[in-house]
């Protein structure tokens, strides 16, 4: 996908307060930068953050962080939602983080996360060597593990059929509990569905849309 580059990208780096570009600075002090001590809830790849913007709105008794690698993107979404503030919507407890999942443990600390949100991230399809960038490859639940909250959760929707019985496998291998299991998310019973971006366009399509819950079992480890 080629991203469009904006003339007001470095304007928007150095006004938005929102934006947070070394998140390595907040490690272990999430709360303080949010001025509140709830719970913190991320979500991997989240584009222009439209689907964390509406959870925001819904949820103000938590603090969301939206992370994306691209800047470009990420710098839109922030831009929009401090449009949203400066007409008076009260979005305070959402951020934006410029990051790489493969970097989760630089910046936060041990315990520091309740939820994390992984939607329709890249399946990468064709070749079996690349699974491991997969977002729910067991090595990032790994890293997931360590940052999330006793009984923290990982929510993860999908179209991608094959990605989707892949990562049922690698929760299921390696001791999360799963609940809330979909085959077909909008012809299920399921409710308080937020859609994202991407969502909206395949359920337009008449795509299925494949979603799950997995709890992290800390204390139930070999």
């Amino acid at each position: 996908m080629r991203i469009r580059k904006h003339k007001w990208t470095q304007k928007e780096l150095q006004i938005n307060k929102a934006i947070v570009q070394d998140g390595t600075v907040h490690k272990g002090k999430w709360n303080e930068f949010f001025g509140n001590d709830n719970p913190i809830h991320i979500e991997l790849g989240s584009g222009k953050g439209g689907f964390f913007a509406e959870m925001s709105l819904q949820h103000q008794d938590i603090n969301y962080i939206a992370i994306e690698r691209q800047t470009e993107i990420i710098v839109s979404g922030a831009r929009k939602i401090r449009e949203l503030k400066e007409r008076g919507s009260e979005v305070d407890n959402l951020a934006f983080l410029r990051g790489d999942a493969r970097d989760l443990l630089d910046y936060f600390e041990e315990g520091e996360i309740c939820q994390v949100f992984i939607n329709f991230c890249d399946p990468w399809p064709n070749r079996k060597k690349w699974h491991k960038r997969r977002l729910t490859h067991h090595s990032f639940l790994e890293i997931y593990r360590k940052l999330l909250s006793a009984n923290g959760e990982i929510h993860f929707k999908t179209d991608h059929t094959e990605l989707f019985e892949f990562s049922l496998n690698e929760f299921s291998d390696n001791n999360w509990k799963l609940k809330n299991i979909s085959l077909d998310l909008h012809n299920s019973n399921f409710e308080d569905n937020i859609m994202t971006e991407y969502e909206q366009k395949f359920f337009e399509k008449g795509m299925v849309i494949y979603r799950l819950e997995a709890i992290c079992l800390k204390d139930k480890l070999k």
